[in-house]
């Protein structure tokens, strides 16, 4: 829980309005506030810490939120794999998405991409120390879907 007591305030203005977005092929929503300033707004004290800590967490959702990234993670915890490999595993990710997929998660540093000039020439995928420690969390959001989930799904 982050402790209040700094001179940063969020103001929480009750007549705010959403406009959710959704991102085409990734099926992510953006929630963005639109500020409609009222006298009934609320004004919270909240900790930098604590403002900090909203950000990072708000930026791993993001990048985890994408579609298909976590599920990718996942498949390569158990090991390296081959596109190929990855493309049948993941059940209904077209090849262009999981490329670009692979891409994303190899410039954030959690996926390591390995040539091996054969013959034949292959492509393999691994998770990186980086992308080993992410395993942890995802498995607890998993255990936490399980429990809470299952029947809104």
């Amino acid at each position: 829980m982050c402790a209040s007591g700094s001179d940063l305030r969020i103001d929480i203005d009750k007549t705010s309005d959403f406009d959710f977005r959704s991102n085409d092929e990734d099926a992510s929503i953006d929630a963005v506030a639109t500020p409609n300033p009222t006298p009934e707004a609320e004004s919270i004290p909240v900790s930098e810490e604590c403002v900090r800590g909203d950000a990072a967490l708000a930026r791993a959702f993001v990048f985890l939120g994408k579609r298909w990234n976590a599920i990718v993670l996942g498949l390569l915890s158990s090991g390296p794999a081959g596109f190929r490999e990855l493309s049948r595993a993941s059940g209904g990710i077209s090849d262009s998405v999981l490329s670009d997929r692979l891409s994303d998660l190899s410039r954030a540093g959690l996926v390591a991409r390995t040539v091996d000039e054969g013959p034949p020439i292959s492509v393999s995928y691994a998770l990186t120390d980086r992308g080993k420690a992410l395993l942890p969390a995802l498995a607890q959001i998993s255990l936490w879907s399980q429990e809470h989930l299952q029947d809104e799904i």
